[in-house]
């Protein structure tokens, strides 16, 4: 047990310098996931998952307890709370979900900025130890159980080459996949004439200001930490 805690505390604490290669192979394999279809069905599932994150911890902080929380095979997913039903909360809760994956990029983006990679994953795994408690069904379980059994084993076993290229990339998939995911809800608003029963709708009916205004917010945090957490990652200085 000492030698276990010995090595994740070794994660925990490492610094490791991050080759060129390790920033630009992960962002190109993160790029083609996400313009063909049916990759970025598959890795679209992490967004989602940080997505309902943040709805279960700003439901939290409200006040309000999480129930449960369930993925979908459409990539979907939905967080359920109850407890403090006043608009406030409820328009915190609804707000969080799109920027979650944004903010979450952003600030692993600075830990890798600090060469912190090993402890990016080790926080991936936090997150995803987290939302398995609250999962509340088969196929949501089986997606969260695989992706803790994927980062796990980098995160144990595999060689630095492998940590650093992985943290990379669940990072610019955070940061990017954020950005097109405002992307197709913005589509989805236009095809169904601006009401397609999303956080925008949600927030739309509880604060009276329309959807669209809340998917423009969307798309300016999405777009705004993707550009800082790049600009980090790449090494450029401010």
């Amino acid at each position: 047990m000492n030698e276990i805690w010995d090595q994740v505390w070794a994660d925990l604490t490492a610094v490791v310098e991050a080759p060129p290669s390790s920033v630009w192979i992960p962002l190109s394999a993160v790029a083609v996931c996400l313009a063909v279809p049916a990759l970025w069905h598959v890795v679209r599932h992490v967004v989602t998952i940080a997505h309902e994150a943040g709805h279960g911890i700003v439901a939290t902080l409200t006040g309000r307890r999480v129930s449960g929380i369930r993925l979908h095979s459409d990539t979907s997913g939905l967080t359920e709370s109850y407890g403090e039903a006043r608009r406030l909360p409820l328009s915190l809760v609804a707000l969080a979900g799109y920027p979650a994956p944004a903010l979450l990029g952003l600030g692993a983006s600075a830990l890798l900025a600090d060469g912190r990679s090993p402890l990016v994953l080790w926080l991936v795994m936090l997150v995803l130890a987290v939302v398995l408690l609250f999962i509340r069904n088969v196929y949501g379980f089986l997606v969260v159980i695989l992706a803790i059994g994927a980062f796990g084993w980098v995160a144990w076993a595999g060689g630095d080459v492998w940590r650093v290229g992985v943290a990379y990339g669940v990072v610019w998939l955070l940061l990017l996949g954020s950005v097109r995911a405002v992307v197709e809800l913005s589509a989805s608003r236009r095809g169904r004439g601006g009401r397609s029963g999303s956080d925008a709708d949600a927030l739309a009916r509880l604060t009276h200001v329309p959807g669209g205004v809340w998917v423009a917010v969307f798309w300016l945090v999405a777009v705004a930490c993707a550009a800082l957490g790049g600009w980090w990652i790449v090494g450029l200085e401010i």
